[in-house]
């Protein structure tokens, strides 16, 4: 039975689905109404329509490593309480292998990759969940990482899955000392490794606002120039990895500690759950310094 345009469009306000999805459902029941409906039901895909527009900016963090590979994502989801399901956990080890198999450039193209190459694409497996478990559902980012046998890679997930940080040590293998770089970044984060990731332009600006504040507060021209450098090193303090005091030894510059060890630190990435998206208040940066405190 030949699939129109009406039918597509029927099923789409029956069901809330895609255009695309109701086609193809229409083509696998030969323009059966209901069991297109059922179709799509089974899929998860009617659900996980009808729940589009709800806000998801709970979730996890999630690290996964394979060899000198290693992924970091976030997984959004409506509750903090879904993040404790084991089908939600398994979720995210599912997406971490596929991810780490197959290296999308970005989220839009590994929706869109088959998994477990049985053809059903990753979209559509996170569809299904949402089916199961009952909420909204959204892979929203990734990085993907890769070191040499002679690096480590630093993971840290902060208890719940809230703040997860990835970073790459490059001159030692002790995964040790790369995981507590990275409970540093999760605790105080960073936005840059060091003073030359800076932007000129920031650094300048900066300068400028220093300048300001200390001709306002009334100091001589002469020794301005000096105050202005002198703070500048607490700006470079408190955005600059490497020149921060390590969460677990204040009397310790992280700087100091990567030099001793012989090594340097490549880059990080920190996930903060929902950061810049619409949800509620808490302060987990905060919860990570006491947890290192302990």
């Amino acid at each position: 039975m030949a699939v129109t345009a009406k039918m597509v469009k029927e099923l789409r306000e029956k069901t809330g689905a895609g255009m695309m999805d109701c086609k193809k459902a229409l083509t696998e029941t030969n323009g059966d109404m209901e069991q297109a409906i059922d179709y799509l039901r089974e899929k998860g895909i009617s659900k996980a329509a009808k729940k589009a527009d709800r806000i998801a900016a709970e979730g996890s963090a999630y690290v996964a490593v394979d060899g000198n590979q290693a992924v970091l994502l976030e997984m959004n989801c409506e509750t903090d309480f879904v993040t404790k399901n084991d089908q939600f956990k398994e979720l995210l080890a599912d997406l971490g292998s596929h991810l780490l198999s197959q290296k999308p450039a970005d989220v839009e193209e590994a929706l869109q990759q088959s998994l477990n190459g049985d053809g059903e694409t990753l979209e559509s497996f996170i569809n299904s969940k949402i089916a199961k478990i009952g909420e909204k559902l959204s892979l929203r980012r990734f990085t993907i990482f890769e070191k040499t046998d002679a690096d480590a890679f630093g993971a840290y997930i902060h208890m719940g899955g809230n703040i997860g940080v990835v970073t790459v040590v490059e001159g030692t293998t002790d995964e040790a000392f790369a995981k507590d770089i990275a409970m540093h970044i999760a605790a105080v984060n960073p936005r840059y490794v060091s003073r030359d990731a800076v932007n000129a332009e920031e650094v300048e600006k900066e300068r400028e606002v220093l300048k300001t504040q200390a001709l306002n507060e009334g100091k001589p021209e002469n020794i301005v120039e000096k105050m202005v450098e002198g703070r500048l090193g607490k700006f470079f303090e408190e955005i600059c990895l490497l020149e921060q005091s390590f969460v677990k030894d204040p009397d310790q510059k992280v700087k100091k500690l990567v030099a001793d060890k012989g090594a340097t630190v490549k880059g990080f990435v920190r996930y903060e759950v929902g950061e810049g998206m619409e949800k509620r208040e808490e302060n987990f940066a905060e919860e990570v310094m006491n947890q290192v405190k302990k």
